[in-house]
């Protein structure tokens, strides 16, 4: 089940933007003339589709992806491909919020089963029998 739906995500992405760069990854000689690394830019601040609280999660959980102006920059080169790496980038934006943006359930501490608790404490009697069972007579 995903946090957004294709309303969600066509009003979400009218609010990013793309830059385009030569990429380090594949490619040969045509690296060098081609634009294929793509860079994700999403201004977490001024989003208008995002509350104050969602807004506050995002910069936390990715601080080390967003620059000094509040904006978050999500990149990809894995393709010699613009356009796959353009839908690659999306698809990590959108997978990334959705990670973020999940509430966080707290795990209820049970006790320990008190069957549990005794086969423990038989085999810790146990392991101490075959220890002193090990001793030499002359200790005893």
């Amino acid at each position: 089940m995903t946090i957004f739906d294709e309303i969600t995500k066509n009003k979400l992405s009218k609010e990013f933007t793309f830059q385009y760069t030569k990429s380090s990854g594949p490619g040969g000689q045509n690296v060098n003339k081609v634009a294929s690394k793509v860079e994700l830019r999403f201004d977490i601040k001024n989003s208008e589709f995002l509350t104050e609280e969602q807004k506050l999660i995002l910069i936390n959980t990715h601080k080390n992806q967003t620059n000094i102006q509040s904006e978050w920059i999500i990149t990809s080169q894995e393709t010699r491909s613009q356009v796959k790496n353009k839908e690659i980038v999306i698809e990590k934006f959108f997978n990334k919020i959705e990670l973020a943006l999940q509430p966080i359930i707290i795990r209820k501490k049970s006790k320990t089963p008190k069957k549990a608790i005794e086969n423990r404490l038989k085999s810790k009697k146990l392991n101490s029998i075959l220890k002193y069972l090990r001793r030499n007579i002359k200790e005893m």
